[in-house]
């Protein structure tokens, strides 16, 4: 048989291996190789030699202890940077001295007892600026009582003895007190007081307050300033004062009156330089401006998760603890005066109505919304007038200004809308509440009459409810506006004005035009 022909291909392989050949027998591989494998067999067969390697000594433990760094945060102490004004080039005897005034520190916010206002302040430079505004509204007549004004074809009526504002062309009359919930309103077709198109998120109303997630906001309830009030889930309350532009400062006053996360803020109606704020430590404190401390009211060893205060009863505070417990703190005796059982799991917003303030309800993580009348609520066993179920845990329900409706945010992705004469009217507008971890949960709030109702979304926006359409008609958005907004007030005594806040403590507020 013929020798076939090789190609150019296989001839040129058969060149390459010869020249490796020649290269690995140049450098004697092959043979070093086989010395190797040869060195390899006599360790197998035991004849090359064996070492006993004896395991090393370890050093004897220092009997030093190990001294465990905590910072100030984990102790529950506020920051100090005093140590940074020590200069490593001083003599020791101004070093001595700058060390013991980083040893005084203040006195923690968990003391049993009266905190001053001074070791509370977190904030920079002074708050005596913000003292002085406090004590000077009790020196002022309240602006705006019983004067009318026009909104457009709206009228906004602040009522003789409060600065609540009622808007709109409302027919309200309460029929008997002895109906079910004491309760009927005949209204008219509301029309919305505010331009919805024109309201508007500008750079100069917008600040970074306090660090952390904000649980609560509040706007101060007079017309002639513009103060928000904020706590978050450290412990801290902070002041805004939007008008301070240009003055010395931000107008910001941060504080630190409690441990844990803030439930509430109150101001007291018959003097507001007096400020309650309730904390999930389990301490109700009064912010005192004239004393210049924050007060010790009350401590109860479960959390406080709700507070709220009854429109005609100044002297009483009603607040949530534990797992479905509410008590009412009387400020005449300085002790709890009425304590019930009314949920199965903790109480998340207490709000009484506007036009019957016996009418209370009550919003609870058991997944229910109770309506309850305070004359007949037996401390033995309560029985609510109205219970409305949802299928998870509901985060808020709120009274409309005029009373006659209610609106309740569900972790269920729904904001629920009773109305009605004895509120039979139940209905259910669709809505993401899934905050998830890291962000405070959705509170839908009403504004300044009862066409809309308030809430966030997740798109960095605000959803506007329309009760009567059952649907979100509106969204406000801004590019502004970097953050989730999840709490919200309208402002009681300017229409238009409305303030969200965020889990990394910023504050929007929007205005219309």
């Amino acid at each position: 048989m013929a020798t076939q022909k090789l190609t150019e291909y296989e001839l040129k392989r058969l060149e390459n291996i010869r020249r490796n050949d020649e290269m690995l027998a140049a450098l004697q591989l092959r043979a070093k190789a086989s010395l190797l494998s040869n060195a390899t067999k006599r360790s197998r067969d035991g004849s090359a030699k064996s070492y006993k390697v004896s395991p090393e000594k370890k050093p004897k433990k220092s009997e030093t202890p190990i001294v465990i760094r905590r910072s100030l945060r984990t102790r529950g102490m506020p920051p100090d940077s005093n140590s940074l004004d020590v200069d490593s080039n001083e003599n020791s005897d101004k070093a001595t001295l700058n060390q013991t005034s980083i040893n005084r520190e203040k006195p923690s916010p968990c003391v049993p007892g009266p905190l001053k206002m001074k070791d509370a302040f977190d904030g920079t430079g002074s708050d005596r600026e913000f003292i002085d505004a406090l004590l000077s509204f009790e020196r002022k007549p309240k602006l705006g009582v019983g004067v009318k004004e026009e909104f457009d074809c709206f009228n906004v009526v602040k009522e003789e003895g409060h600065d609540r504002v009622l808007c709109g062309p409302v027919k309200r009359k309460v029929e008997s007190d002895n109906l079910n919930c004491g309760i009927k309103i005949e209204k008219r077709e509301l029309e919305g007081c505010v331009d919805l198109g024109s309201m508007s998120l500008e750079p100069e109303n917008i600040a970074r307050i306090m660090p952390g997630r904000i649980m609560t906001v509040r706007f101060f309830p007079r017309n002639d300033v513009n103060i928000v009030a904020a706590g978050n889930k450290l412990g801290n309350v902070a002041f805004w004062n939007v008008d301070s532009k240009g003055e010395t400062g931000n107008g910001i006053f941060l504080y630190r009156p409690h441990t844990g996360p803030i439930s509430g803020i109150l101001f007291q109606q018959s003097c507001l330089s007096k400020i309650f704020t309730s904390c999930y430590d389990g301490y109700l404190r009064l912010m005192d401006a004239e004393k210049e401390v924050f007060d010790l009211v009350h401590s109860c060893d479960d959390a406080i998760f709700s507070l709220s205060q009854h429109p005609n009863d100044v002297k009483s505070l009603y607040f949530g603890e534990g797992r479905g417990g509410l008590s009412v703190w009387d400020d005449r005796t300085g002790s709890v005066s009425s304590q019930w059982t009314l949920h199965e799991d903790r109480i998340n917003t207490i709000d009484f109505n506007p036009q019957n303030p016996n009418i209370m309800a009550t919003s609870s993580s058991d997944a229910t919304v109770c309506l309850w009348d305070l004359r007949k609520v037996d401390a033995g066993k309560p029985k609510s007038l109205k219970i409305v179920n949802h299928e998870r845990a509901v985060h808020s329900a709120y009274f409309s200004p005029s009373g006659s409706s209610l609106a309740s945010t569900s972790f269920d992705d729904t904001v629920g809308i009773l109305s009605g004469v004895n509120f039979e009217d139940a209905s259910r507008v669709h809505h993401c509440n899934q905050t998830g971890r890291w962000i405070s949960s959705f509170r839908a709030t009403w504004g300044w009459d009862d066409s809309f109702v308030y809430v966030g979304n997740m798109k960095r926006g605000v959803d506007i409810i329309s009760p009567a359409q059952r649907r979100v008609i509106r969204t406000l958005q801004s590019p502004h506006m970097t953050a989730i907004p999840c709490r919200f007030h309208a402002h009681p005594c300017r229409v238009g004005m409305l303030a969200g806040a965020t889990a990394g403590g910023q504050v929007y507020i929007w205005t219309s035009s």
